[in-house]
């Protein structure tokens, strides 16, 4: 009897390359801890991403990059990334080089690399291009997420008043509303939200930098916390939804504007309804395909950070897939004086030398 076909699945045949970014997005950037320059760490972070994507038959376009909100150097929305050979898989990305820059400069902990991946079929974008810099968020888990949809939440819920989401929580997990913890990124436009959280009674945990590994923490079941609440980034949003397509949670968010002037700014053209309207995971990356990758460069939550001995270096990496669910917790270890980190401005230099 002969076996039966093999069925064609491009992300089998391109996760891996995704942890090779990752990975070497960090080791670049590892020179970078506690010096004080975040737009130095994100440059190199940046040219090792290209670097290897320089190299791996994919027609990847760049649908959520970043570098426009902070006047950093970047990666951005329309880069192409790839060789673009004919008859490539085509790619919606979502990244983030490095989401912690500034704890990154100052030598502190929770910065991570994270790429994010989804097969386009045709021409259809299947990521959501959300035209904000910020976001109010809402991340929960898979519990909170089933009890939600029971409830038929699922549209509104981050319009319920937080100590009544906090209580939900609270009898959902079977938990004293003591023991729900929540964690919210530490800037005055997300007072109000802290102030609520202890008001409540609840357990507050606030960061400082590195929004998507706070996002990600409450579906993961050993990080000991429940809700994700605040303002924060709107690119990091969608690489967290990637993320929780694979891990069964969920996240609510709607645009944010800083002040009048930015909303009119990037909202132009859209209805009423469209700036309001609440995006969920499944709409914010829709169909089956998704692949989100993250290296720690400095310990978070999420992955430790890279560990530097001698002429060796180890790094922690997670692999997510949302088709079959598959989550991989990847350790390397690296021989620096053998690793070749492929970096585009190395090759850039090549060519130029060759040139003359």
């Amino acid at each position: 009897m002969s076996p039966p076909p093999a069925i064609h699945d491009p992300e089998r045949n391109i996760e891996f390359e995704f942890v090779r970014a990752t990975e070497n997005a960090a080791l670049n950037a590892m020179h970078w801890i506690g010096r004080g320059d975040k737009e130095a760490a994100d440059a190199a972070a940046c040219d090792a991403i290209y670097g290897v994507f320089d190299l791996v038959n994919i027609r990847g376009e760049v649908v959520i990059g970043e570098g426009i909100k902070d006047n950093a150097p970047g990666i951005f929305l329309g880069d192409k990334l790839g060789t673009w050979k004919k008859g490539s898989p085509r790619l919606d990305i979502a990244l983030d080089p490095i989401d912690g820059t500034t704890n990154i400069s100052k030598g502190m902990a929770n910065s991570i690399c994270v790429i994010a991946g989804a097969e386009v079929p045709g021409r259809k974008r299947v990521m959501k291009n959300i035209p904000s810099y910020y976001c109010h968020k809402l991340a929960y888990g898979p519990i909170v997420k089933r009890a939600i949809t029971n409830f038929n939440f699922t549209s509104n819920w981050i319009d319920q008043p937080l100590l009544e989401t906090l209580s939900f929580a609270a009898r959902v997990l079977s938990k004293r509303m003591a023991e729900v913890v929540v964690l919210i990124l530490d800037r005055p436009r997300n007072q109000t939200f802290i102030d609520q959280v202890r008001e409540a009674g609840a357990t507050l945990r606030m960061i400082s930098d590195g929004d998507i590994t706070a996002a990600v923490a409450p579906s993961l079941p050993d990080s000991g916390v429940d809700l994700y609440v605040g303002i924060g980034g709107t690119p990091e949003g969608v690489l967290t939804a990637t993320a929780l397509r694979a891990l069964g949670g969920d996240l609510q968010m709607r645009m944010w504007f800083r002040n009048d002037q930015e909303r009119k700014e990037l909202t132009r053209g859209m209805r009423d309804e469209e700036i309001k309207a609440i995006h969920r995971s499944e709409e914010i990356v829709a169909g089956d395909s998704a692949i989100f990758c993250a290296t720690g460069v400095t310990d978070s939550p999420l992955l430790p950070g890279v560990k530097l001995i001698g002429k060796t270096a180890i790094t922690h990496s997670i692999l997510m897939r949302a088709r079959s669910q598959t989550v991989r917790y990847i350790r390397a270890v690296h021989n620096l004086d053998h690793k070749t980190i492929h970096l585009r401005s190395m090759q850039a230099d090549h060519r130029m030398r060759e040139g003359h």
